[in-house]
């Protein structure tokens, strides 16, 4: 398909891009397994695809050519197409605004930045309202009888900067959720232009935002044209901001935000339901996700896909994955399967 779009102002989309993933049940395979004492006490099933630095698919598991929903892997696809519509956000407050944050304190503080700056309040946010998605601080709400709020629910950063970008091209604020709004489709636009295929879906996430079914191999390519942008263009402004403030666009504690530490240059993103990409700014990347939705092992399944990219397993360790106890002792482990084993690879090679 191809196209040239122009949105109130700033915005321009053009490119060519492929048609939509099919539609189908996901043919996944096994990613992971559960030993315990030995045996496989249970399966993880999904689908992961890991790119190499000249854009070719080194490993599949699973299918990564049908339809999927990113959950909030997306964001930073989102914060570009909100970029090229002329946010003038960088640093804290862009990192924020592609963000799944925990509802600490500094997040809270610099949505209402944001909502400030486009001269808005927490009132003129649309997301549902929730308690703050870290455990520790969620617990410090409870006893504090504070009430759940749309500034504490995990992606008020992005709504915030939905309204903002909405309100600097005279677009409606109250419509800006409405998948026909001027600012969701100059979105849609953008998600198409970075994975490089049409949306096959739309649907409602969960914070109430549209949600656009790509493939998981369309959104590793979407993080890799983020990480490989030039300086300074809306692409490369989003990777800098989430990786200079990795904190910012989790929280502290968080996989992402460490993950990010523990490996120079990588940008990661994770989303509900088991899904994570991730990106190196020579171009490999890998994309996950866990059938069942399970975090425990989206992380070492992710940190096997970067090895099995080459990333340096030791910086990788800490992300193995939580051991299985029994009776307070260690008794077994989540592990990725063979395929995902650079070790393995090698000696297959």
């Amino acid at each position: 398909m191809n196209q040239s779009i122009t949105y109130g102002g700033p915005v321009t989309y053009a490119g060519s891009v492929a048609a939509a993933p099919v539609v189908r049940e996901p043919l996944h395979a096994p990613v992971a397994h559960l030993v315990r004492g030995g045996l496989t006490e249970g399966i993880h099933y999904g689908s992961v695809v890991v790119l190499a630095a000249d854009g070719s698919v080194e490993l599949q598991l699973g299918d990564i050519e049908a339809a999927f929903f990113p959950r909030s892997a997306l964001k930073p696809v989102q914060a570009v197409a909100m970029l090229r519509a002329g946010l003038p956000l960088d640093g804290e407050l862009l990192s924020l605004a592609a963000a799944s944050h925990s509802g600490e304190e500094r997040h809270l503080a610099g949505t209402r930045r944001i909502l400030e700056l486009a001269g808005l309040t927490e009132d003129d946010l649309r997301n549902v309202a929730d308690l703050p998605f870290d455990p520790v601080v969620r617990e410090r709400w409870v006893r504090e009888a504070r009430l759940p709020s749309r500034l504490a629910q995990n992606c008020s950063g992005k709504h915030a900067a939905m309204l903002m970008t909405a309100r600097l091209n005279d677009w409606s604020l109250d419509d800006y959720l409405d998948p026909a709004h001027p600012l969701q489709q100059a979105i849609a636009e953008i998600v198409e232009d970075l994975t490089g295929q049409a949306v096959a879906r739309v649907t409602v996430d969960g914070c109430g935002a549209p949600l656009f079914a790509v493939s998981l191999h369309g959104l590793a390519r979407a993080a890799v044209r983020i990480v490989t942008a030039p300086p300074g263009t809306p692409e490369a402004r989003v990777a800098d901001a989430m990786r200079e403030h990795a904190e910012m666009a989790s929280g502290s504690g968080r996989d992402a935000a460490a993950l990010m530490r523990a490996v120079p240059g990588l940008l990661t993103k994770d989303g509900f339901e088991g899904v994570q990409v991730a990106a190196l700014p020579d171009g490999r990347a890998v994309a996950v996700k866990i059938a069942d939705g399970a975090d425990r092992a989206r992380v070492p399944v992710t940190a096997a896909a970067l090895a099995r990219a080459g990333v340096d397993p030791a910086a990788l360790a800490e992300f193995a994955g939580a051991p299985l106890l029994g009776g307070g002792a260690v008794v077994g482990s989540i592990r990725p399967v063979r395929a995902l084993d650079p070790l393995m690879h090698s000696a297959d090679c």
